[in-house]
């Protein structure tokens, strides 16, 4: 154990962290072994992976002293931020999601090069506002100039890897397959009691992945070594239609299901608090389909993370709760 190169873990009781410490763990003979930070090294998750091995360590990506000592010795680290993160009012009151993001990715890049560590894997996503605004796309503005907030934030704190001369893979994510349990994005009943898929991408296709995916192909990319370094490495684990999605559906929940997508503008019309945001990103994943889904080859994908989901094989694992939400 004591010759293996360590590999810090942000928010590794988290979708994301966790995959990666699973994955780490799960390589029982490999070249790495693992640091889990976590702001409470009590929690139940924390815990476990203790009792499997992983060193569990105090930091707070608000604490930049505390990633600075956690960063210190490792090899690799991984980063992620939460934008859906809860937050008190008084934490909502001192500064925006976005705003969070920013900071946070910059004190954690800071943090990794005052430590030397030597590979830095970015999990991020691609600004939306080029796109739109090369369309002349009529997607609203929210809030501090975003059009979405989650993906436009994280985009801009690349620049906080890079300015500090960080060696880092920015590892750009996709739609994960649980928002369809946790976002209710999985087919309704329709007043005639039709299994309905409403997703609003069109005709257009879409790029997915399972959440713990992303953490298996960060291994993945830690295990090429540096090779990955300056890259950007785009994530899916399917590449699907509306309609390919509806069919998934039917052959798991053994009903018929159509798709009938919502526009863009019903979505951000719902009424729901993250609503607006919501509609903007399926215009972007609906107008940008061809560059965003390109971006994401899945056999390149495969090749470092070889676990790597189906889509099919997902909603087979979750049948239960997806039948339960029709």
């Amino acid at each position: 154990m004591n010759d293996k190169k360590v590999i810090a873990v942000v928010g590794a009781t988290g979708s994301q962290g966790g995959g990666l410490v699973r994955a780490i763990l799960d390589d029982w003979n490999g070249p790495y072994a693992v640091r889990a930070l976590t702001r409470d090294p009590g929690s139940v998750r924390a815990k476990q992976f203790a009792e499997r091995g992983a060193e569990v360590v105090q930091a707070d990506l608000d604490d930049e002293a505390s990633l600075r000592a956690a960063f210190e010795g490792a090899h690799g680290a991984f980063v992620v931020t939460n934008f859906r993160e809860e937050l008190t009012e008084e934490q909502a009151a001192l500064r925006s999601r976005a705003r969070m993001e920013r900071e946070q990715a910059a004190n954690a890049a800071r943090a990794a090069k005052a430590a030397g560590v030597k590979h830095v894997v970015w999990s991020t996503l691609e600004d939306t506002r080029p796109h739109f605004e090369f369309l002349g796309s009529d997607a609203p503005t929210i809030g501090d100039g975003y059009k979405v907030p989650h993906l436009d934030a994280k985009n801009e704190a690349n620049a906080s890897f890079t300015a500090q001369g960080v060696p880092t893979t920015f590892l750009e994510t996709s739609f994960f397959y649980e928002m369809f349990i946790y976002a209710g994005l999985s087919p309704r009943r329709d007043a005639d009691g039709l299994a309905t898929l409403t997703i609003p991408m069109g005709d257009s296709t879409m790029a997915l992945v399972a959440a713990e995916d992303i953490g298996r192909t960060a291994y993945g990319i830690f295990r090429a070594g540096a090779r990955f370094v300056g890259r950007t490495v785009g994530l899916a684990g399917a590449h699907a239609t509306g309609e390919q999605m509806a069919g998934l559906f039917a052959k798991v929940l053994g009903e018929p299901v159509v798709y009938r997508p919502l526009t863009h503008a019903e979505l951000r019309g719902a009424g729901f608090p993250e609503a607006e945001e919501l509609g903007n990103m399926f215009q972007f994943f609906t107008e940008a389909a061809e560059n965003f889904v390109g971006n994401r080859d899945l056999d390149a994908v495969r090749a470092l993370n070889p676990r790597l989901r189906a889509l099919e094989d997902w909603l087979v694992e979750h049948r239960e709760q997806l039948k339960s939400a029709l």
